[in-house]
């Protein structure tokens, strides 16, 4: 247990059952009235983000979350299996467990897995990844509009919007956070 007044950005407790992650928080002390603390707060399950005050003094349950390294191995149809980097045991996980990290999974890149009490939260991938580009359209001359762009797969499906000097067989980097073209390898 904790004291609200402890809370710090990047900890995580247990409220109402949930685990979250604080994002943000506000210590409060008003003229009038009692002390609070008004924090930002990310649901570690849904991804959902709350906004939550408590009153000063009250004690919270931390949460204590483990984070393993793996590497990615391959896919085999909905089944993606990861090596843990310290024990080298494999993990089987679904599509549905990792619903929206599937598209940027690339063999031999390296993530964190984020356990509760066994129960996994979630994948965090690396900020960016580079990926070669399989197929595009060649740029067309003359055609030099600002900012002007084409799609281009990449050797796991994924389709991102690239600049027009992007050719086929480059190695791109895509930022995971936005999905979006960031620059040349």
């Amino acid at each position: 247990m904790i004291n609200v007044n402890d809370i710090k950005n990047g900890m995580t407790i247990i409220l109402d059952g949930n685990i979250y992650l604080v994002i943000e928080f506000l210590h409060v002390k008003p003229g009038k009235g009692p002390a609070f603390v008004r924090t930002k707060l990310k649901n570690l399950r849904s991804g959902a983000t709350i906004e939550h005050t408590f009153n000063a003094g009250i004690k919270l349950e931390k949460a204590t979350i483990k984070k393993v390294t793996m590497q990615y191995l391959y896919a085999s149809g909905d089944t993606h299996y990861f090596m843990n980097m310290d024990n080298y045991e494999q993990l089987e996980l679904n599509n549905n467990q990792i619903v929206d990290d599937v598209k940027y999974l690339k063999e031999e890149i390296t993530v964190n897995l984020t356990f509760f009490e066994g129960e996994l939260l979630g994948l965090e991938l690396p900020e960016k990844i580079e990926y070669k580009v399989i197929n595009t359209e060649p740029a067309v001359k003359g055609n030099t509009a600002t900012n002007a762009t084409k799609e281009a797969v990449l050797e796991n499906g994924l389709v991102v919007k690239v600049p027009l000097f992007i050719n086929n067989d480059e190695i791109i980097i895509v930022s995971t956070s936005t999905g979006k073209y960031d620059s040349r390898a």
